[in-house]
């Protein structure tokens, strides 16, 4: 189907920051599209972007084994920016030269004070000086003729380059991650003074695209959704109620790994559409596949099949079923892998799948959307607030918040103490300084004291983080007396509970999740 709005690309070059780039270029209401930079470029060209990104990457351009770019790309007339990699490629590519720094002044790392000639499209209407975000052990030791310095540090003279005639820029540092000042601003700039992007993308826009796509594969197939019950699945379940009706089967699988009362509250916001909903009642099953299961990789593979397993139970009570529906979002396939990205973690909606699907094909609608923006096409949809704004949850469930195997008594326990974390958060009216919090039941048991006697039960983890995208994110600072309230709660009302840690560390280095 042609793209009914201006496009930008994102050639991938395996950087860790890769997809933030896409979520900025979003932001700035601008439609774009992370590609490998495998892609070939007539497959690029037939897109018609009015722009295109390069983003960074872990090689050194002077590699004869790094990724590389077919050199016509740059004869095509098309803006491009270059992000640190990026930047590098297209000097090495247009008669610069990079080499590996010789000393240590021409390697810049983490916050950097940096200068810019506001006389540049990039710069235009910024302040000429700012921090900027740097991660390069490389240096331009020659700049391409036509190019000028518009940037620079006090020990690089050449943080970033023009040549504004063909609309190539580059950047030695990251705009797209938050450390840089005024980052955005600059790939706002790139997008809107540079290739003249018009902002015509938008999450209204989005959905009636995607209504229209899913009725056009679909036709007169019939459904099945994979519901998990979280904010993913259950948007994804509601885009696809809006495009073909009565042709979907919802399944709820209400596997018993779900946080308290949340299978009645995922039921009762579906009652406004005409789809078939089932609810799958596969507690007992799920937990006799986890038994004597610790390690999280294979706790996530397992529940990843059975879901499967059980969409094709419930398939066959309903005849053919043409189409799968999951609720895999972009961050999802980011921490999974994707070329040459390093694998963080399996998502059961990813990972898990097994080798083979009694189903058609599957449909992922919300694989190029960041979780904002999902929460925004939730509402767009008419979703309640409630389950749009539910905390993030993996799909996976209680399982990986189970630290250990997983038992049902555990899950109890974990279900009350995570309630009341929750609760006393909305009582304080925290909620908005936080996008992410939740309890873990450790498998650590410790010596407590609790009356007269002496216990010695499990240690509960709290975790909660601020963050715009999930993609890095750090750890809040939730008042003592919040956490006064929590810890006491917890211990006195939840049985096999004597000790609260709470959890400070960040993402990177750690994930959101601790399994």
């Amino acid at each position: 189907m042609p793209l009914s709005h201006q496009t930008v690309i994102v050639l991938d070059f395996g950087g860790q920051y890769n997809q933030l780039i896409a979520r900025r270029v979003r932001e700035c209401g601008v439609y774009c599209e992370v590609k490998p930079y495998t892609t070939p470029l007539a497959d690029i060209r037939a897109m018609n972007p009015i722009g295109i990104i390069f983003t960074g990457g872990p090689n050194s351009v002077y590699d004869p084994k790094s990724p590389q770019v077919d050199p016509a790309i740059f004869t095509w007339g098309v803006p491009i920016l270059g992000i640190c990699y990026g930047c590098q490629l297209m000097a090495h590519n247009l008669g610069g030269r990079v080499t590996e720094a010789q000393d240590d002044s021409a390697r810049e790392y983490g916050k950097t004070e940096t200068y810019f000639d506001s006389a540049c499209k990039l710069f235009k209407g910024l302040p000429a000086q700012g921090i900027t975000w740097m991660s390069h052990g490389d240096y331009m030791e020659k700049v391409p003729e036509g190019f000028a310095l518009v940037a620079h540090s006090d020990a690089c003279p050449n943080v970033a380059i023009c040549d504004e005639s063909r609309g190539f820029y580059g950047v030695q540092y990251h705009p797209e991650v938050n450390h840089t000042e005024h980052g955005t601003d600059m790939i706002r700039n790139f997008l809107y003074e540079v290739c003249g992007a018009a902002g015509d993308w938008t999450m209204g826009d989005y959905k009636e695209t995607a209504i229209r796509q899913i009725r056009e594969k679909v036709g007169d197939g019939k459904v099945l959704l994979a519901l998990s019950g979280g904010v993913d699945s259950s948007v994804a379940a509601a885009l696809v109620a809006e495009a073909v009706g009565s042709q979907l089967t919802c399944v709820f699988v209400d596997h018993g790994l779900m946080r308290l009362n949340e299978g009645d509250e995922v039921e009762e916001a579906f009652k406004k559409w005409d789809i078939n909903f089932v609810r799958a009642n596969a507690e007992e099953l799920f937990l006799s596949k986890l038994s004597g299961v610790s390690e999280p990789e294979r706790k996530r593979k397992i529940i990843g099949e059975e879901f499967i397993r059980v969409f094709e139970a419930e398939a066959k009570k309903i005849g053919q079923v043409d189409y799968l529906v999951q609720g895999t979002i972009y961050p999802d396939v980011i921490e999974s892998g994707t070329g040459d990205a390093a694998v963080i973690k399996s998502h059961h909606n990813v990972g898990g799948l097994p080798d083979y699907v009694d189903f058609k094909e599957i449909i992922e609608p919300l694989r190029m959307l960041f979780k904002d923006e999902v929460r925004q096409l939730g509402r767009e949809l008419g979703l309640p607030e409630y389950l749009v704004m539910r905390q993030p949850f993996p799909g996976p469930g209680l399982a990986i918040r189970v630290i250990g195997e997983v038992t049902k008594d555990k899950l109890d326990t974990l279900r009350l103490a995570d309630f009341i974390f929750r609760d006393e958060i909305a009582k304080a009216h925290l909620e908005g300084t936080m996008n992410q919090y939740f309890a873990v039941l450790t498998n650590m048991r410790s010596v407590g004291v609790m009356g007269d006697g002496r216990t010695y039960d499990y240690t509960l983890a709290l975790r909660s983080v601020t963050t715009t995208d999930f993609m890095t994110a750090d750890w809040t600072r939730i008042p003592y007396e919040v956490l006064d309230r929590i810890s006491v709660r917890i211990v006195n009302e939840v049985p096999h509970i004597n000790r609260i840690v709470y959890d400070i560390t960040s993402k990177p280095p750690a994930t959101i999740e601790w399994e």
